[in-house]
């Protein structure tokens, strides 16, 4: 994986926002805040479980999942929230999955995506999602604090992305209340859980903080449940053989 990928994405998504309608503002769906459902059960490591067919370091990943079925599993498995590829061109994900998946399920979604602009996320709002990512490498300081301040006057939550300290920074900075530490880095597209582990002597009590990818196993997951209130976890789902039971030995119990 090269460098230059990150900027790959976002010079494909500069053209895909420049084709893009500002569609006209649908009602928001309604389900609880993320930010209160994690501050409130804190007795346990909780799991944004992902729909996510392919991504460009592990190429394809589960093309004939149904993808619905998934997420009614993810939710009755006991899943925070579900996190949905819109991309379609690096991840084979589709807005029209966002909006299937958040008319049957009761619990939050996340737009998972390299939002850039407001356009995207009226979007993601329409169809259904009630949490969008921030990507702080993907944006500049002041376009960041920019979109996150359209979509909370719009009444969605925003996870901010980071993946190493000045990001962490930045996303304190701008008073993101949910912050995602990715344990891959967008520029390299390696894993290294200690991203996680170095970064969280940093944290403040009043956040919520999530530690993805490279969660597998239990292991994994023991690992940061101290310090983080929930993980992230797409391919270790997407390629169980049973949902509830790896959700189960994902979700650490803190107690």
């Amino acid at each position: 994986m090269t460098t230059e990928f990150l900027e790959t994405i976002l010079k494909q998504k500069r053209k895909e926002v420049a084709g893009m309608v500002m569609e006209d503002l649908m009602p928001r769906r309604q389900t609880y805040r993320l930010f209160d459902f994690l501050k409130e059960k804190q007795d346990k490591l909780h799991i944004i479980a992902e729909i996510k067919k392919a991504s460009p370091s592990l190429g394809d990943i589960n093309l004939d999942v149904d993808l619905v079925s998934q997420a009614r599993r993810y939710e009755e498995a006991g899943a925070a929230m579900i996190s949905v590829l819109t991309d379609e061109v690096f991840f084979k994900g589709s807005i029209d999955y966002l909006r299937q998946i958040s008319q049957i399920v009761s619990i939050p979604t996340l737009a998972k995506d390299f939002i850039i602009d407001e356009k995207q996320i009226v979007r993601s709002r329409n169809a259904g999602a009630t949490v969008i990512l921030l990507i702080v490498a993907a944006l500049s300081e002041k376009r960041l604090k920019a979109l996150y301040a359209f979509a909370s006057g719009l009444g969605l939550e925003v996870l901010v992305e980071v993946h190493n300290l000045p990001e962490l920074e930045i996303a304190h900075r701008i008073g993101a209340e949910m912050i995602g530490v990715n344990n891959r880095n967008l520029v390299t597209f390696e894993v290294d859980i200690n991203t996680s582990l170095e970064l969280s002597t940093r944290f403040k009590a009043d956040k919520v903080y999530v530690s993805e990818s490279a969660i597998l196993s239990s292991r994994d997951a023991e690992a940061v449940a101290d310090y983080f209130d929930a993980i992230l976890v797409g391919t270790a789902l997407m390629q169980a053989a049973n949902v509830a039971d790896k959700m189960k030995e994902l979700a650490i119990d803190k107690g």
